[in-house]
């Protein structure tokens, strides 16, 4: 498994109802990191846990949303150069945070260009079951649609069958729509 894979070989071939070991497995193992790059770009985000160092614009505010979620730990802020302390509490001075933003309590962020540097720990430590099982389906769609590449439908004596001609498919999407990223940071 990949650094990022958002599942497991042993999970695919399951779904697929192929047997462990199969011969495919080099295959899919890569269609797994593909498809879990794709999803992490999709969605603007990752989400395996990790530690993050971002820089920001200040805007004169007290808050600051982070490019990375869920938040588990910040190590450090600082602004303009100092480093801001955590708060014990507010409404002591310091920074606290919450699993998508930092707030200043006695400080601001101020105005300026990559003023603003928050180092934290964000993304799951265990990937949610819908992410990955999103994943999933889209490495068994992209499977699936090897052997019709480039075909939008193929008919036979009365029948015809359409194929979906997408990037992701909506089952997929619809999966994957509370994971999205919506706001740039």
């Amino acid at each position: 498994m990949a650094a990022g894979d958002l599942t497991t070989i042993a999970n695919v071939e399951q779904w697929l109802g192929l047997p462990a070991g199969c011969k495919d497995e080099a295959l899919l193992t890569r269609l797994i990191t593909a498809a879990s790059g794709f999803i992490s770009r999709w969605c603007g985000r990752q989400f395996a846990s990790q530690n993050v160092v971002d820089t920001f614009n200040g805007t004169g505010g007290v808050a600051q949303p982070l490019r990375q979620y869920p938040v588990s730990a910040v190590a450090s802020v600082s602004v303009d150069g100092q480093s801001i302390p955590p708060s014990p509490g507010v409404p002591q001075a310091g920074f606290l945070f919450t699993d998508t933003m930092v707030s200043l309590s006695g400080y601001r962020f101020n105005r300026g260009i990559a003023n603003v540097t928050i180092a934290y720990t964000a993304g799951y430590a265990t990937i949610p079951d819908e992410l990955e099982q999103a994943c999933i389906e889209l490495v068994a769609f992209r499977y699936r649609e090897i052997p019709r590449i480039g075909k939008a439908s193929e008919g036979m004596a009365a029948q015809t069958t359409a194929f979906v001609i997408k990037d992701i498919p909506p089952s997929v999407a619809t999966l994957l729509a509370t994971y999205k990223r919506v706001v740039p940071a």
